[in-house]
């Protein structure tokens, strides 16, 4: 991001320019249609789907697998990720942890790594 920022700042010096970070090619903010027919395009080039696919990876899906590997990450390096999860909220751009916390649920990772936990907490109790 921080080189993509300098070609930005250095391609749009002096010009008018979206305050948005991805900008088109005349400046304006992206559309959400245009990124993701540049995401499909991409994944299509990079193997991620096929020539002809109708379905695939979608950007919402690695958003939520950076959300469920940075909580992974979180437990496995031993941090508090309810203390944390704030800073995951805001780097999401979600306005209420609450808006976060979906993606502690129906992620087989997130779920052992809570149960490792509980069971360390536990330990021999009946």
């Amino acid at each position: 991001l921080a080189a993509y920022i300098t070609r930005r700042e250095h391609h749009w010096a002096g010009r008018p320019v979206s305050s948005y970070l991805f900008v088109s090619s005349w400046g304006n903010r992206m559309d959400a249609g245009t990124i993701h027919r540049t995401f499909y395009s991409l994944s299509r080039q990079i193997g991620l789907r096929g020539a002809s696919d109708s379905h695939g990876p979608r950007l919402h899906d690695m958003r939520h697998v950076f959300a469920t590997n940075t909580l992974v990450r979180w437990y496995k390096s031993g941090d508090d990720p309810e203390r944390r999860l704030p800073i995951l909220s805001a780097y999401l751009g979600h306005s209420h942890v609450e808006d976060t916390q979906w993606y502690l649920n129906g992620s087989p990772e997130l779920m052992r790594e809570a149960m490792r936990r509980l069971e360390q907490l536990w330990g021999d109790r009946p």
